[in-house]
């Protein structure tokens, strides 16, 4: 094999700066084939790091590695904790749970453990790396959703100087869902699906039949399984209506396609039967999100409140989206525009679907505005600014659009490194040293607590504790979530709940209206306290002080800090501050 000499290399690679150098000065569009062939000829192309790994890594080392909050981020929600405990009984029993595993208040009712699989995964992670393996997986697995959502970006044809901006937009409103919970998987997958559907409509290809086996992965391992669904749905229904609007050859390709992807909604559908619970897990999920208790109820359900900067970064992606969608009206690409349409509305009824609204609305939104931006630029001198900067991005696209070992190796160094892993949940959110320190009375009582405060008993002391609430608010329900909320809101019947319940250990926020109700109750004592927490114990002389007269109510969070924190699916956990973006 003709090698070339070390003259001719350096010539060869001199060639493709000067190629690139050249394209940015006279307009040209990059990524040319000169440029394109230069690069594939180059054998250890795959261990020089590409643009999109470059962007993977700094995004995240500033979101984990580096950041103010670090890997303790991901684990301000508590939910984990009973994930990785479900988890540990499914890989104990080699079965997956149909009723009740933690709460003494609906011992052996029905349960869906509809997440199955991320808790056997989490628990797995935990076993053989503690918090650490825990934290690291979401970490990853959120870096790589934003890469793909960065590279369809520029594989639709954005430009890098409007797809980087809008990419950065996107994952700072998506932030305030960070978590290490089953729903990264919804995330990667959602981008990836978005993805292959989009090739598939440009050009059939058989990647596109592997969303089937990707349904019955996706699940079992999170409800968002559903959103594909109704992805899929939507695909179909505007397919029909462009086969509608065209006419002559053009439309039987659209009628043609319609059938494609009904068939494929309809064996993705079929795949999603595949769990532990069959249709019913259907039925369950669509009454869950259909409740008008829970969107009443559950911060992460209810509409956004366009007040902190993660918020108002949601709102500006919002707004460009729905412009976008007269853009696609107008060009006839239906799909594209009910996609938007239906995701904008389910994240303007429920903040938890934001991430998902601009993961799909970022790769539109950059499409068009540098399509917009490529006409603007053709009408200027070469030499002006806009045409300059048009050019440079791109130029810069290309390299965005492979990939090499990089992503790997960081990740490889980052797991090997000394770093500060956690090892317990964020002392600033959760009673860590009150829970450490009493291990017999949550052991041998009946605890009061918040939900999130239960899911972080039930990660220490399960199977040795069973809990009033939990984060699992699908399976409480109205009824246990009123009684609930008539207890900490100091209703008039909340006297006789705490006797029906018997409890004889409460653990609550120090600030809550019935931790004050308690201090002045000659049946309660005070067993520990921190600046956050207050753990009582019945006496056995037990009576209770008067209700009071006023009206508590009880937000997740204080008004001012509201957007500013992970949301959850669980209820009322206190004061939680994380000024993140």
């Amino acid at each position: 094999m003709l090698r070339p000499t070390k003259a001719q290399y350096g010539r060869c690679r001199w060639s493709i700066v000067a190629t690139s150098q050249h394209s940015i000065a006279a307009g040209t569009v990059a990524g040319s084939p000169v440029v394109s062939r230069a690069f594939s000829t180059n054998r250890f192309q795959i261990l020089v790091p590409s643009f999109s790994d470059c962007f993977f890594i700094a995004l995240f080392v500033w979101l984990f590695v580096a950041g103010p909050h670090g890997w303790d981020s991901l684990l301000t929600d508590a939910d984990i904790g009973w994930h990785i405990r479900a988890g540990d009984w499914i890989l104990a029993n080699h079965c997956v749970p149909t009723h009740d595993l933690f709460s003494f208040s609906r011992p052996g009712a029905e349960w869906f453990a509809w997440e199955w699989l991320s808790d056997v995964i989490f628990a797995l992670l935990f076993r053989a790396a503690g918090l650490k393996g825990v934290v690291l997986l979401a970490g990853v697995v959120l870096g790589l959703y934003a890469t793909v959502m960065v590279r369809y970006a520029f594989w639709r044809g954005a430009n890098a100087m409007v797809a980087l901006p809008l990419a950065l937009l996107g994952v700072g409103s998506s932030t305030v869902h960070f978590l290490a919970r089953p729903h990264v998987f919804t995330l990667l997958f959602l981008a990836v699906a978005l993805w292959l559907l989009e090739k598939d409509r440009r050009a059939n290809t058989r990647a596109v039949w592997l969303l089937i086996p990707l349904t019955v992965l996706w699940v079992n391992l999170h409800g968002g399984f559903f959103m594909f669904l109704a992805c899929l749905g939507l695909l179909v229904a505007g397919s029909a209506i462009e086969a509608a609007l065209n006419s002559g050859g053009l439309a039987a390709d659209r009628w043609s396609a319609v059938r494609r992807y009904a068939i494929l909604f309809a064996a993705c559908g079929a795949a999603s039967i595949i769990n532990p619970y069959g249709i019913g897990l259907h039925r369950h999920i669509a009454a869950y999100l259909q409740s008008d208790w829970i969107r009443n109820n559950i911060q992460e359900f209810m509409a956004p409140t366009f007040r902190s900067e993660g918020q108002l970064q949601f709102e500006l992606i919002l707004i460009l989206g729905l412009l976008t969608v007269t853009l696609l009206l107008r060009r006839r690409r239906i799909v594209e525009a009910l996609w938007v349409l239906f995701f904008a509305h389910s994240s303007l009824t429920s903040v938890r679907h934001a991430p998902l609204f601009c993961l799909l609305a970022v790769p539109l939104i950059a499409d068009e505005l540098s399509s917009a931006w490529k006409v603007t630029a053709a009408k200027l001198p070469r030499g002006s600014l806009i045409g300059t900067l048009h050019t440079l991005g791109v130029d810069l696209a290309g390299p965005f659009r492979r990939s090499s070992v990089w992503i790997p190796l960081t990740v490889a160094i980052v797991a090997l490194a000394p770093l500060s892993w956690p090892v317990d949940f964020p002392k600033e959110i959760f009673p860590t040293a009150i829970v450490c320190h009493n291990s017999k009375f949550f052991e041998t009582g009946r605890v009061l607590t918040t939900d999130q405060w239960g899911d972080y008993l039930i990660f220490h002391y399960y199977p040795r504790i069973k809990v009033y609430v939990d984060g699992r608010s699908d399976f409480y329900g109205e009824q246990l979530g009123d009684e609930y909320m008539h207890i900490l809101q100091l209703s008039s019947d909340w006297k006789r709940i705490f006797e029906r319940r018997g409890f004889d250990v409460v653990l609550l926020p120090s600030h809550w209206p019935v931790v004050e109700v308690l201090r002045g109750n000659p049946g309660w004592r005070v067993a520990e306290e921190t600046d956050k927490a207050v753990l009582f114990l019945r006496c056995l002389d037990c009576s209770h002080s008067p209700s009071p007269t006023h009206t508590v109510v009880l937000k997740k969070t204080p008004p001012e800090a509201n957007e500013n924190i992970q949301p959850r699916r669980s209820l009322y956990t206190g004061d939680r501050r994380d000024d993140r973006v």
